[in-house]
């Protein structure tokens, strides 16, 4: 049984969703105390709480205290089961979280899955469906195993009501890791806003003072359709593609917050990821941790990466994920560019 202190490093929801992620894809059980610590409402909140029970459906586990404001967890899995699976969070809490969760396992599954996922698509604080679409999901893509992901309906807080479907095929043989050093020429930059319910004025607002900073226009700048039974939300995007890695860049408009502040928050992100020379960006320099993790362990083949920053919440993924797996994470660098390696231990 592994022992884990849910209060360690940034103390959040990210240690057990990796918990629960490797703990299927290893067979090992877990404990985990003083979940979410670190979080002004700790405990299982609805999203956490839908990622256990979607966890314990995949590999029939058997959980003590999976319940809403749990403060502790045990999870013994049994073995992971491909099919079609349909989870809801049931509030505005993050779907694309949860699909996060038992992808993974999924990966190592004996034959293809497909998922039906219902809550929020895209909310602060976890990576917008477009995020795994364009840059997450390519990447899992050149370890060997397929996905396909369809957005069927947006979903903001606090209405949530987004729809996802995912195809997860795993891979025919172990997964293959790859280093990640340099981001490529660039092929690509674009904006979208995604501003169901809410006033056309909005959105061109948006997209027009965030392409006067970035120096887009024209085509580069695009207002994505919202349909009737939809929102109200406000999501601005920025997709910044290269030959070797795809960032997406979100900031999300709400009532009382201007135009002005929404795309200065933007803003911010895009260029500190301009001005540096690493592949990834903080978010996904993390979640990229475990799935390469994953790839490592099974190949028997080192792998590293680049990125513009390392997160505390990057160093606590880490951290876990050497609880599960006889790897270890070195670091290297200094901030702009930071090399992180991933070897047998």
């Amino acid at each position: 049984m592994i022992e884990i202190d849910g209060s360690a490093g940034e103390g959040g929801g990210q240690v057990l969703r990796t918990a629960l992620a490797l703990s299927m894809c290893t067979g090992q059980p877990f404990a985990l105390t003083r979940i979410r610590a670190g979080r002004a409402k700790p405990g299982l909140m609805r999203q956490h709480l839908t990622c256990v029970q979607a966890a314990a459906q995949v590999c029939g586990a058997a959980v003590q205290g999976a319940a809403l404001n749990a403060h502790a967890l045990a999870f013994a899995p049994g073995p992971v089961r491909a099919g079609d699976y349909a989870f809801s969070v049931g509030t505005a809490g993050s779907c694309t979280l949860v699909l996060q969760t038992v992808w993974p396992a999924l990966l190592m599954a004996d034959a293809p899955s497909r998922l039906k996922l219902a809550g929020g698509t895209h909310n602060p604080m976890a990576p917008p469906f477009h995020f795994l679409a364009r840059s997450y999901a390519p990447l899992v893509r050149r370890l060997g195993a397929g996905v396909e992901l369809q957005l069927r309906r947006l979903g903001f807080y606090p209405a949530g009501g987004g729809e996802i479907e995912a195809t997860i095929q795993p891979a025919p043989g172990p997964l293959q890791p790859f280093d990640l050093h340099e981001r490529g020429a660039r092929v690509d930059g674009f904006a979208e806003c995604f501003a169901p319910a809410l006033p056309r004025a909005v959105v061109r607002r948006e997209l027009e003072l965030l392409g006067a900073a970035l120096g887009w226009n024209g085509p580069q700048l695009r207002e994505a359709p919202g349909r009737q039974n939809e929102g109200p939300g406000n999501a601005l995007l920025a997709t910044l593609a290269y030959q070797n890695v795809c960032e997406v860049f979100t900031a999300f408009g709400e009532k009382g917050v201007s135009a002005e502040t929404v795309v200065r928050d933007l803003v911010r992100e895009v260029r500190a990821y301009q001005v540096g020379t690493a592949a990834l960006g903080p978010h996904l320099a993390d979640q990229w941790a475990l799935p390469l993790a994953l790839a490592v362990w099974q190949s028997g083949r080192e792998a590293a990466y680049t990125c513009t920053e390392l997160t505390p919440h990057a160093k606590t993924n880490f951290d876990v994920i050497e609880r599960f797996l006889p790897l270890r994470f070195s670091t290297a660098g200094a901030d702009g560019c930071w090399t992180v390696r991933v070897r047998g231990a």
